[in-house]
């Protein structure tokens, strides 16, 4: 016998359902939508209303299309349970959820979503996405019979798109240049445009495997050496060059390499604001304007020509995979080790980057690249990131729910994390320092994008880049040359510490790369290669005065 309380449910009309879940929808769960959109109207109050009117129209007629038999229940439950999610992230940290975002959700690991499921989370989830379900399941709906619901949602959704076309005429000038001048004014809207972004992602990745990518450099070639040319490539992450002692931040964050005479490029800019972007992005010859996430799969990268030029590459992975840059090159991913001394929780600090480096080093038999991928300072759980004994700035937050901490205990942990990664980059250069009878080595440290704690009451990152803050697309980017490589190949390092104050980017990698390791190509471009003009004969003053190409 069913218990009493499901036996009176009470009856509400499919439409009415519907319509009161847009309610909801709209005043719940998107705060963020709603405050942006007061800001960016905020010199048109009758704009504004019109501007609302004609999104709650929008997303009315939208609800009312599933307004059907066996349908509007499981619908409506995915619109709210979407929206519950999807508006924490939004509200909380600032960050949209759009495509790039959906990418980087499904290559996380388990460990890096457990860092986000914190018990606020959880209680939002259940008060603002499980609750209402419950609600929608409780309520017995009363369906018209099909034709007169046929006509009856026909004329609604007809409705709602005159009061939609009637708000955006009525004062048109207005709202069209509101929009044009803030492209990204919809992106905050839960869930639409999550499950929007959602549906993109599912396209993009149902159409099936590729074809082998498209050569690049397959002429590539270097003339041999007296000892193997060796270069690091250190994929940072998270690290945003606003907290780099090196770049002028007040803080010492950056002790160790300081004494190691790296170069600092200042003025770096990163392809993306996520890794599924910049990652892919950095490592081909595309520059951020045209960088695609299908154009990248669709042609060889930087390990594909250095690989044509019979170089050993190897990739170590201590984030969450490489976006398939590493296809074709021997890859390890160093998290499925468990190993004790570094790991926990699936996880595992940037110091496992360094022992698994040494195994590498005594395997070398010619010129090879080496890239460590870090987990850097990937948050929320900054603190998971370094050992005890890098918790030099305290108070530090010890939390996962920034809601936990004050601003400045949240900057403390990241700022550790900064001096965690200064010690893993200058190990790495002592390393290969203590070999430079044997290796003509050199480093490169540059990472994927920033990270935002709390400016403008954002965090984290992944903001589009359109609108993203510097804090997530300004990084450090740097390089050890070792003086024997100095010597060898004319590197004049007063030039190249003069032109590195010129801008650069993730455009650069790619060349000059290619320039550290004497590879001659048809795909390098020498007007991108930030060593180009200070090194060999004949330098380029040009270098000093302009810098390298920027594409950005």
């Amino acid at each position: 016998m069913k218990p009493s309380f499901w036996k009176t449910r009470p009856q509400v009309g499919s439409f009415t359902l519907c319509a009161m879940t847009t309610a909801y929808l709209l005043l719940v769960a998107n705060h963020a939508f709603w405050t942006r959109a007061a800001a960016d109207f905020k010199d048109d109050h009758l704009a504004l209303g019109l501007f609302a009117t004609g999104v709650t129209a929008s997303a009315l007629a939208l609800l009312t299309l599933f307004s059907a038999k066996y349908i509007t229940k499981p619908v409506l439950i995915l619109f709210v349970l979407t929206a519950s999610a999807a508006s924490w992230f939004t509200d909380q940290f600032g960050v949209v959820i759009d495509r790039e975002m959906i990418r980087n959700m499904m290559q996380s690991t388990s460990a890096e979503t457990g860092h986000l499921i914190t018990p606020r989370f959880v209680l939002h989830l259940a008060l603002t996405g499980l609750l209402p379900s419950a609600l929608i399941l409780w309520v017995r709906i009363v369906h018209r019979p099909i034709l007169s619901k046929l006509l009856h949602n026909t004329a609604i959704i007809t409705g709602c798109l005159l009061v939609l076309a009637g708000s955006a005429v009525s004062d048109y000038k207005t709202i069209a240049g509101v929009s044009r001048a803030h492209h990204e004014i919809m992106d905050p809207l839960t869930p639409f445009y999550a499950m929007t972004s959602a549906v993109r992602y599912g396209v993009d990745a149902m159409r099936g495997p590729r074809g082998a990518p498209a050569p690049l450099g397959a002429d590539a070639h270097r003339p041999a050496g007296p000892k193997p040319r060796v270069t690091v490539i250190i994929a940072g992450e998270t690290a945003r060059a606003e907290d780099f002692s090196l770049g002028g931040y007040p803080v010492e964050t950056n002790p160790e390499m300081k004494k190691r005479g790296v170069v600092y490029f200042p003025q770096t800019t990163s392809c993306g604001t996520s890794t599924a972007v910049s990652l892919p992005c950095m490592f081909s010859n595309l520059t951020r304007k045209g960088y695609s996430h299908d154009k990248a799969l669709e042609r060889e990268n930087l390990l594909d020509v250095l690989g044509h030029a019979k170089v050993a590459v190897s990739w170590l992975d201590n984030d969450t995979g490489s976006y398939k840059v590493s296809d074709r090159v021997p890859y390890e991913f160093l998290p499925k080790s468990a190993d004790p001394r570094f790991c926990s929780g699936g996880e595992c600090l940037d110091g496992i980057l360094l022992d698994r480096m040494d195994r590498w080093l005594d395997q070398i038999k010619g010129d090879s690249v080496l890239v460590l991928h870090q987990l850097g300072s990937h948050g929320p759980a900054y603190f998971a990131r370094y050992p005890e004994e890098f918790r030099r700035f305290k108070p530090d937050c010890r939390a996962e729910d920034f809601g936990k901490c004050t601003p400045q205990e949240i900057r403390n942990a990241y700022d550790n994390t900064i001096l965690y990664t200064d010690h893993v980059v200058a190990q790495v250069i002592d390393k290969l320092a203590a070999r430079e009878t044997s290796l003509a080595a050199s480093v490169i440290y540059l990472s994927d994008h920033g990270e935002s704690l709390g400016e403008n009451g954002l965090y984290l990152h992944g903001a589009p880049y359109l609108i993203a803050p510097s804090q997530q697309t300004h990084v450090p980017f740097l390089t050890w040359i070792a003086p024997d490589v100095q010597k060898a190949n004319g590197f004049d390092m007063a030039c190249l510490q003069a032109s590195a104050t010129s801008p650069t980017s993730h455009d650069n990698l790619f060349h000059s790369v290619l320039g550290l390791m004497d590879i001659a190509t048809t795909a390098y471009e020498p007007g991108l290669d930030v060593f180009a003009g200070c090194r060999g004969e004949g330098k380029v003053a040009e270098t000093v005065t302009k810098g390298p190409k920027l594409l950005n």
